[in-house]
């Protein structure tokens, strides 16, 4: 936890300012959202094609990394994906994590009354700050990574819900780390979202 601290110091800002902010943040951009529902799709849509019938969405994920989420499409099938939080690996590497993707969804494995499975990859980045527990001091570490996730949603047509899994090949390039410079690493998450429009 210190190293994060230390990041949010170096920007000017201590600890319960950063939450402060965060947290109006958050709460600015789910004020700003109507009442939530989700659309209907278009009964066009044949085959395994698959449309977005939500806009945007917040909520958690869980295992690596573990944290808030949020997903905007700004097409039928193209969004952006986002989150903010923890990850570890082989709970040895712990520390602050924040990325962004853009995603795309070509086709849905399954296509019902009640919900759509869209298969989705995508290409984004990664700052993770971390202290490396298995090694001796100087722990401390920064790596930045070239994201390529692969996951399925499973959209519910009638709410305005969706639950995600995926994993996370991610190229590294480590930054004060004295065992590795560059390192692939595999994340996986699970998640919700609830989606304001």
């Amino acid at each position: 936890m210190e190293r994060p601290r230390r990041a949010i110091r170096a920007l000017g800002f201590d600890a319960m300012t950063a939450r402060k902010l965060a947290l109006a943040a958050f709460a600015a951009v789910a004020v700003s959202f109507t009442a939530a529902h989700a659309r209907p799709r278009p009964a066009s849509l044949g085959g395994f094609a698959f449309e977005a019938n939500k806009t945007f969405g917040l909520g958690v994920e869980v295992i690596s990394p573990v944290g808030l989420n949020g997903k905007w499409f700004f097409n039928a099938n193209q969004a952006l994906d986002f989150g903010i939080g923890d990850d570890f690996v082989i709970g040895n590497r712990a520390g602050f994590h924040v990325y962004g993707d853009l995603l795309f969804h070509p086709f849905s494995l399954a296509n019902v009354p009640a919900f759509e499975l869209p298969f989705y990859v995508g290409i984004g980045a990664r700052i993770w700050t971390f202290r490396d527990s298995a090694i001796a001091a100087p722990n401390d570490a920064t790596a930045f990574g070239v994201r390529v996730p692969l996951g399925v949603s499973f959209d519910f047509n009638n709410l305005p819900l969706d639950v995600f899994a995926q994993f996370v090949p991610t190229l590294d390039f480590f930054s004060g780390h004295p065992v590795h410079s560059v390192f692939v690493d595999i994340d996986f998450s699970i998640g919700v979202r609830f989606w304001f429009n």
